[in-house]
């Protein structure tokens, strides 16, 4: 049977209840492209609702920029509480979820994970160069036209930082020491930075090795009770365990330690089995050899000359008896973390078998002992030659302050790894910054047609930070630009802001330096995000987006939920909608 042909005479586009429906002339039947509950926003309105999204988070943000910044306090909806001034930490916390905003908190993500610090930076220079292309699309500059000549930009910052930056060798301890100093002032760890920076250039010199460096080998214990002044380094491993027989000894001097992958209990079947016992001598052969078993374990430890035994799974009783009566000092059921450290540190191979260990499996440490630490039993195993696992233990008054001092060390042991990796810093205090604004002016004269002006938006973007610094540091953020302007062009590429004075001083005289890493990729991160957000002109959100009650109460709510910031930390308010931001639905 032939198709039947039905001609669409006229179709037009209507707009319903912020929804959007196709007609066709089809026997007066809509054909609905959006459903009612659809929303869409389009055009500058759409522009200007995503920069206004950038914008507040930018600005969430700000006031926690450089060694003078404040402090946010995040409250959770279980009333937990966060008190940092670490970008990505602040942003997590906030559960943002406007997607707009959502693209700017994932330029700090991707600051964080790639780097580990410089977060504040990149986001308030992605919230500047929104703020600035806003103007400019004001002016009629097409978004296309900023995309281009922002990219540009971007690739000629980078192309001036790597002219910029400065050669540090891996065996610069002091340099190494004030990158790390560097990334934690204005953090909780600031008073006590020299004693913590040099701890963090220890600790990641030790697990560097010939396949690189990874942090992860650097355990952070965290104790509440002491000063921050207290922290140390641990060379070797510290185990959240105790010993599993309170007849075994308490420690070990120059030990050997055995690792075992699975537990030292009776081998079970393969499958199902089923004893049954009809006679008292049946039942006590069964026993016999069950413990006989056991022994065979135990003893294959004492051959090997075992005298610390760390097991992945369970310890039989009758197998720690066996243990304790030899003097061996054994701790079951470890992480797997755990057991890759210890074997990493003490050079031990675990083993799957208990009866096939051999001497040759054993690792070696100084001590192995159980010490008491914050009020905590813990098992210390220390004094490893050329350990490439160590262990950060953290101290301060409060659990609040010692989680802060955590994540001013996560910061400052991913810089010295980024250091160590690329062997180049640029002096801080906005020095790099002021530096590429006044390049870039130079360069937009290259550039010809509208992309000129995105390139000078782009210099102007970047003094955010120098301007940001003086203004968190209570000073007057003109006076010190103009300072700054003023040395950099006269050549003093290393001048910078001095957030406890206000003055212009050289930073790398002053051994205020960062990783060049930080900066290209704050500035790189910065920029695809900012492009993004400017080359969407239609925003189509299926279903109701106003992120709250559905209660028939809120239906005279306008679409995409209230406007502004007004929900504060719980989804930073209206902008759980699509509207919220920029009332542009």
């Amino acid at each position: 049977m032939p198709g039947v042909f039905v001609p669409v005479q006229h179709i037009y586009i209507e707009w319903q209840n912020n929804s959007l429906s196709t007609m066709a002339q089809m026997g007066n039947q809509p054909l609905i492209v959006l459903s009612e509950e659809s929303q869409r926003t389009s055009g500058k309105d759409a522009q200007s609702m995503n920069i206004t999204a950038g914008k507040a988070v930018a600005e969430a943000v700000r006031t926690t920029l450089g060694p003078k910044g404040m402090d946010k306090m995040l409250v959770d909806s279980t009333g937990s509480v966060v008190v940092t001034n670490d970008g990505v930490t602040i942003l997590k916390e906030m559960d943002i979820e406007h997607p707009a905003a959502n693209m700017i908190v994932e330029v700090a993500e991707t600051q964080e994970s790639e780097v580990g610090d410089g977060t504040t930076t990149a986001v308030i220079v992605a919230g500047e160069l929104l703020s600035e292309a806003e103007e400019l699309l004001d002016q009629d500059i097409h978004a296309t036209t900023l995309a281009q000549g922002y990219r540009q930009a971007a690739e000629q910052a980078k192309d001036f930082l790597e002219e910029m930056a400065i050669d540090i060798s891996a065996e610069d301890t002091e340099h190494l020491e004030q990158i790390a100093a560097t990334a934690m002032t204005g953090k909780g760890a600031e008073t006590a930075k020299d004693t913590l920076s040099s701890l963090v250039v220890s600790a990641v010199q030790s697990v560097a090795d010939e396949d690189g460096i990874d942090t992860d080998n650097v355990k952070v214990e965290k104790v509440v009770g002491g000063s921050i002044d207290n922290s140390e380094l641990i060379e070797g491993v510290i185990v959240d365990k105790t010993r599993v027989n309170e007849n075994m000894p308490y420690a070990a001097e120059d030990a050997n330690i055995a690792l075992v992958d699975t537990g030292i209990e009776v081998e079970e079947t393969e499958i199902d089995t089923e004893v049954n016992v009809t006679d008292p001598d049946q039942l006590q052969e069964f026993l016999d050899r069950e413990e006989k078993q056991l022994r065979e374990l135990s003893d294959a430890l004492v051959e090997a000359g075992a005298d610390v035994v760390f097991a992945d799974g369970g310890i039989d009783d009758m197998a720690q008896h066996f243990l304790a009566k030899e003097g061996i000092l054994a701790v079951r059921r470890l992480k797997s973390d755990d057991m890759n450290r210890i074997a990493r540190a003490t050079g031990a191979t675990p083993v799957s078998s208990v009866r096939d260990i051999t001497a040759e499996d054993l690792g070696h440490a100084g001590s192995v002992a159980q010490r008491d630490i914050g009020g905590d039993e813990r098992i210390f195993i220390e004094d490893v030659e050329e350990a490439k696992s160590v262990t950060l233990i953290l101290r301060g008054g409060t659990e609040h302050v010692v989680d802060e001092v955590e994540r001013a060390i996560e910061d400052s042991l991913h810089v010295v790894r980024v250091t160590l990796e690329d062997g180049k810093v640029v002096p801080g205090g906005g020095a790099p910054e002021t530096e590429l604004a006044l390049k870039l002016r130079d360069f937009a004269d290259s550039v010809g047609g509208r992309e000129q002006l995105a390139v000078e938006a782009f210099a102007d973007t970047l003094e955010v930070v120098p301007r940001t610094l003086a203004e968190n540091a209570g000073h007057d953020p003109i006076d010190s630009l103009v300072d700054l302007r003023s040395q950099h062009d006269g050549g003093e590429l290393a001048s910078g802001l001095d957030a406890y004075t206000g003055s212009v001083i050289d930073m790398q005289e002053e051994g205020v330096v960062e990783p060049l890493r930080v900066k290209t990729q704050a500035i790189e991160s910065a920029t695809e995000a900012a492009v993004m957000i400017l080359r969407i002109d239609d925003v189509i959100a299926a279903g109701d987006l106003k992120g709250g009650s559905t209660d028939d109460d809120d239906d005279d709510m306008p679409a995409g939920g209230p406007g502004g910031m007004g929900g504060g930390m719980g989804g930073m308010g209206g902008m759980g909608g699509m509207g919220g931001m920029g009332g542009a639905m």
